[in-house]
């Protein structure tokens, strides 16, 4: 479906994980902050691009951007609530906590070049199985900016070994949607320890001959949130994104 009917099912109720929603449109992660720390998150973006690509900023207060010409409050399938660094609430829209002084952040996701890792005949695990992507906090720590650090998080995707290459190739092709894996193989070089026990979606199952693959993933400025305890942020709940009115196409380079 088009962007504008998939913010519609979503501010009518519906609430799913979005990989695979809207073909050829750009997916995008969901950070607001409080003025008082915007400047400090669009450093943080900068000095941690890999994980943080920043592709639209509102002004404070605003409720749509250039790339989402919908309502950021209601139009995602569902939110994450800050207080303190805390994880509060995850609910449907945030109307009522919305403030005037909140910047809020689009930041790249990977489900974007999803799309084109099918047509490469790359398969997608959580696609397959109609499930959420699989999502830990590494033991690798981001550039601190201001009052924001945290540890980059990464998603996972299990790929078969003869197709790693084709993987890597399709994904270097979108660099302000994560771009290129950051590791592939054991986990255990991340710190991760089980890759059955997601922080954030679902496990997936990995099949014999699969490599475990991993990409910066955009839960990394909710990560940053938890760790560095700023009053108050909204964000996306993770693998719920912001369908955007950017073609996917626009983010892929040559």
């Amino acid at each position: 479906m088009p962007p504008e009917q998939a913010r519609e099912a979503f501010r009518g109720g519906l609430r799913v994980p979005t990989s695979g929603f809207s073909a050829g449109w750009a997916q995008a992660n969901l950070i607001s902050l409080p003025r008082e720390h915007a400047y400090d998150f669009l450093l943080f973006a900068q000095r941690n691009p890999k994980s943080c690509p920043v592709l639209d900023v509102t002004e404070p207060g605003e409720t749509s951007a250039s790339i989402f010409r919908g309502d950021l409050r209601t139009d995602l399938p569902a939110y994450t609530v800050y207080r303190d660094g805390e994880l509060v609430e995850e609910r449907a829209e945030v109307v009522d906590l919305w403030r005037e002084d909140l910047v809020s952040f689009f930041v790249g996701c990977s489900f974007t070049f999803e799309a084109a890792l099918l047509e490469s005949g790359v398969p997608v695990r959580h696609i397959e199985a109609g499930s959420n992507v699989p999502m830990y906090r590494t033991a690798r720590q981001c550039r601190p900016a201001g009052g924001l650090s945290g540890p980059l998080v990464v998603s996972m995707r299990p790929i078969p070994a003869e197709l790693v290459a084709t993987a890597v190739r399709v994904t270097t092709r979108y660099p302000a949607v994560h771009g290129a894996p950051v590791h592939v193989g054991p986990p255990e070089a991340l710190g991760i320890n089980d890759l059955d026990a997601p922080d954030f979606g679902e496990a997936v199952e990995i099949r014999p001959g699969e490599v475990p693959v991993f990409w910066a993933c955009g839960v990394t400025p909710q990560a940053a949130v938890m760790q560095s305890k700023p009053p108050f942020a909204i964000g996306h709940a993770p693998g719920h994104m912001a369908i955007t009115d950017a073609r996917d196409s626009a983010y892929q380079v040559p």
